[in-house]
């Protein structure tokens, strides 16, 4: 049988941090790219970006779990328990990701109370998501490789 651990020099943990940090950055990608193109000459406060908003927040969401159950079907049963180390890991990125996205959301905070356009407000507030999710990421997986 396959063995999706074999030669690995992961954790399972690790795989999933990795899989958290690809959607977080693929999937805003595709995001950036559609309301680019869409804003081919247009003011972006005009744009019709909610369906494509709230796309990528189903996408991410969606792809997240699906490929977290993927690996985790893949990953030897038993191989994936948390211990002290990984818990502790998880602790600081997600520490990290809080103080990233408590500091961002000031921007949108500001925008709405200077009453801008709402495109601004929302993907300001995604961005700070975005931001917020790569930062907890890198810092998990510098833990894991790294230590700390």
């Amino acid at each position: 049988m396959f063995d999706i651990t074999e030669g690995a020099d992961m954790s399972f943990e690790e795989r999933r941090i990795w899989i958290y940090l690809a959607v977080a950055v693929l999937v805003p990608a595709a995001y950036l790219a559609v309301v680019l193109a869409r804003a081919a000459g247009t003011d972006v406060a005009d744009l019709a970006y909610q369906r494509p908003l709230l796309a990528a927040v189903g996408v991410s969401i969606v792809a997240t779990i699906v490929l977290n159950m993927v690996s985790a079907a893949l990953w030897p049963k038993g191989a994936y328990q948390k211990d002290p180390r990984d818990k502790e890991i998880d602790r600081r990125g997600e520490y990290v990701g809080f103080i990233a996205m408590s500091v961002l959301t000031v921007v949108p905070f500001g925008l709405a109370l200077l009453e801008w356009p709402h495109f601004w407000i929302a993907n300001t507030i995604y961005l700070a998501y975005v931001t917020a999710a790569i930062a907890s990421s890198a810092v998990k997986l510098v833990a894991y490789r790294r230590g700390f």
